[in-house]
């Protein structure tokens, strides 16, 4: 009996499984994972594309045009396009983003990999991405897929998660903790 996916990430992992059985059909599992991650960094440097894909008021018309006319500018696969269309049509923009990580973390067990987040307050340089890579391999010890994201709010430090792990190093956090500290005394 197949484990039933309930919320969010079940609906993500439905359609992330569609579109990662496409691309091994047709051999571009790389090509539509480098389409979905451009498409997730324009996500997060686009606050009106972030909220279009939310916005329960934009059209389901609306919505696959403006897509539709952003992801031929990108220059996207056609199995990219046309799950960001049947998304739209279907009313579920707002699962894009974790669609797009579901199908990276099934691209990398694919591949024998294991899927990291690093989130950090300022986009990280190629050589700090590898430093943070060969880190978490080390830890693991399997090669590594990092998927990064910025997060302001963290004022400084990383927060890096694998699988269940979660290693919270942000500035944000430590102040956190010490405004806690203080309270208690």
């Amino acid at each position: 009996m197949a484990a039933q996916h309930t919320g969010l990430s079940g609906l993500a992992d439905r359609y992330a499984a569609a579109l990662f059985a496409l691309a091994d059909e047709r051999n571009v599992l790389d090509q539509v994972a480098a389409d979905l991650g451009r498409l997730q960094t324009l996500i997060g440097a686009s606050a009106d594309l972030g909220r279009l894909l939310r916005s329960p008021v934009v059209s389901r018309a609306d919505q696959a045009r403006a897509l539709a006319a952003v992801l031929d500018r990108l220059g996207v696969n056609p199995m990219v396009k046309n799950l960001v269309g049947l998304m739209a049509k279907n009313r579920r923009l707002f699962a894009l983003e974790k669609t797009i990580g579901a199908y990276r973390e099934r691209l990398a067990r694919h591949r024998g990999e294991v899927a990291a987040e690093v989130i950090s307050a300022i986009p990280l340089k190629p050589e700090h991405l590898q430093a943070v890579r060969d880190s978490v391999k080390r830890v693991v010890g399997r090669d590594v897929t990092l998927d990064a994201k910025v997060d302001p709010a963290l004022i400084g430090g990383l927060i890096v998660k694998v699988g269940s792990r979660m290693l919270d190093n942000s500035l944000r956090t430590k102040l956190q903790n010490l405004e806690l500290a203080l309270k208690g005394t």
